[in-house]
């Protein structure tokens, strides 16, 4: 775990051990991004096994994960919510400044594909190319979103700390969303994430990334990219089904030239580096040596 300040705000993140090894030849690295209400940690197996040959970093985003302190000394202003996706994704860029990484492939999951891709917008010159890991979008149905957004602001008012104590709960946040039931470590690690989120980060990423704009934005971002793209989804994901994961693949200049961009795994619900990470990782080597 390292900490380096974006923005006046520390960020926490990981990185796998030869990341800045002075004899390392090819310096493209893998980004991760997670996802709301998580954090770093579920990228860790993952980047243990596409070790040491593909490099990866993984970070905790600003009010999730241990990238909770000293959230109000932010010193920058876009003309974007704080914690929106484009505000999320200058907080990345500056990262990568900080680290000096030039040549980065990101990979997001869930709101972090939405928040790599905006990056891969903004920052063309830096970023090499995107793989979205259960993201999609790009249709706005408003009953179902104010749904979504209803729920998710009742689940964020109720969470007193006492309730990671509680020995079942784990078992209960290692069923959600998943086809395969994850392990009680990944269920306890959900918990932990979902009870130290800032509140006002938790709610108004939230709100942010499904206003009707935003939603509408994201595949006009897709049809403008000149990175590669791809998509992964799972057959079984309930919170980004496949069908919208396709909807945003169509946008990119893949879908226009006939390439195959999205990948969906089998028994596999919304949480694919944790239900299929073989699958994952063998398709990300594949991606990235396509274009090595």
């Amino acid at each position: 775990m390292v900490v380096t300040p974006v923005f006046g705000v520390p960020h926490v993140y990981d990185f796998t051990p030869n990341l800045f090894s002075t004899t390392t030849t090819h310096r493209s690295v893998l980004v991760c991004i997670h996802g709301w209400l998580l954090s770093r940690a579920y990228w860790q197996p993952l980047m243990q096994q596409l070790a040491p040959d593909i490099e990866c970093l993984a970070y905790d985003l600003r009010g999730f994960g241990d990238s909770t302190q000293d959230l109000s000394c932010r010193s920058i202003t876009v003309d974007a919510p704080t914690y929106g996706l484009t505000a999320y994704a200058y907080d990345l860029n500056a990262l990568l400044e900080a680290l000096e990484l030039e040549d980065v492939w990101l990979m997001g999951h869930s709101l972090g594909g939405s928040i790599a891709l905006w990056a891969a917008h903004l920052f063309p010159e830096r970023v090499r190319g995107v793989i979205c890991v259960n993201a999609g979008g790009g249709i706005y149905i408003h009953n179902a979103f104010e749904r979504f957004r209803s729920a998710g602001q009742q689940m964020l008012g109720w969470r007193p700390q006492w309730l990671q104590h509680l020995p079942l709960l784990p078992w209960v946040f290692a069923n959600i969303m998943v086809q395969q039931t994850l392990s009680y470590r990944w269920g306890q690690q959900r918990l932990i994430d979902f009870l130290r989120a800032d509140p006002e980060a938790a709610a108004q990423s939230l709100l942010a990334s499904t206003t009707e704009d935003e939603v509408h934005q994201l595949p006009q971002i897709v049809s403008q990219l000149s990175q590669p793209v791809y998509f992964i989804t799972g057959e079984q994901d309930m919170v980004m089904e496949p069908r919208y994961v396709q909807h945003l693949a169509s946008f990119h200049k893949f879908f226009r030239q006939g390439k195959e961009a999205v990948v969906a795994f089998k028994q596999c619900g919304h949480f694919a580096m944790l239900e299929q990470p073989l699958a994952l990782e063998a398709q990300i080597r594949q991606w990235l040596l396509l274009t090595s």
